[in-house]
């Protein structure tokens, strides 16, 4: 009868309380060995003589421990100021680039404000187009500022698929096969790297030519 009663007791204890006996163990077990470690460190740890070398290589060996522990306490503070340094320092880099960025537009707008405020009743095409072009000169000389160069390339020049983007086959008197026979926008190139190639045609080779030509005819 009692070995039921007991069985029954056992079978009716659950997992949280399982649990919370294996952590009450293993904070009674973590207590005492740093009280054992403060005993040791402190000189104060009773031990017989045939132990002595075991025990003082184990408080060598808490000793260097506790030493890297304050070590890689310190790399972690110093990696984290570390971490929050470079952040602000890319995020004051980003905001001084746009900083200039819009620092060196600002000109450009001065011009357009200017060419607003005139009578366009008393302004010629000739006077408008010798502002875009001042304006337009204004702007390359602020890109240039920033690496970037134009690619402006030249009727009869070889065409190139790097810096040239090809739209169209077209024929031109003078330009042979190969080569640009005309330009239909500028292109960009930021130091080496092109941003945007120049739009060109290309003129075809002969036998194309002959082939459009004769289905012209046609």
């Amino acid at each position: 009868m009692n070995n039921d009663i007991h069985e029954h007791e056992i079978e009716e204890i659950d997992a949280d309380e399982i649990k919370a006996i294996e952590e009450e163990f293993d904070a009674d077990k973590l207590a005492r060995f740093e009280t054992i470690r403060q005993m040791a460190l402190g000189g104060e740890l009773e031990y017989s003589a045939e132990s002595e070398e075991i025990v003082e290589t184990l408080i060598e060996t808490i000793g260097q421990r506790d030493e890297n522990f304050g070590r890689y306490q310190e790399m972690a503070a110093e990696h984290r100021n570390f971490q929050r340094r470079a952040s602000m320092n890319e995020n004051e880099a980003r905001i001084s680039s746009r900083q200039g960025v819009v620092q060196a537009l600002i000109p450009l707008m001065d011009h357009f404000e200017m060419a607003l405020l005139q009578d366009p009743e008393k302004v010629s095409a000739k006077d408008v187009m010798a502002g875009v072009t001042m304006i337009r000169s204004e702007f390359l000389k602020m890109l240039s500022g920033y690496g970037v160069s134009a690619i402006e390339p030249k009727v009869g020049d070889a065409f190139d698929p790097g810096p040239h983007a090809a739209m169209m086959q077209s024929a031109a008197d003078g330009v042979e096969p190969g080569c640009i026979s005309l330009v239909m926008g500028v292109g960009y190139m930021l130091g080496d790297r092109v941003i945007r190639p120049a739009k060109v045609g290309v003129a075809p080779e002969a036998a194309e030519a002959a082939d459009t030509g004769a289905d012209e005819d046609e």
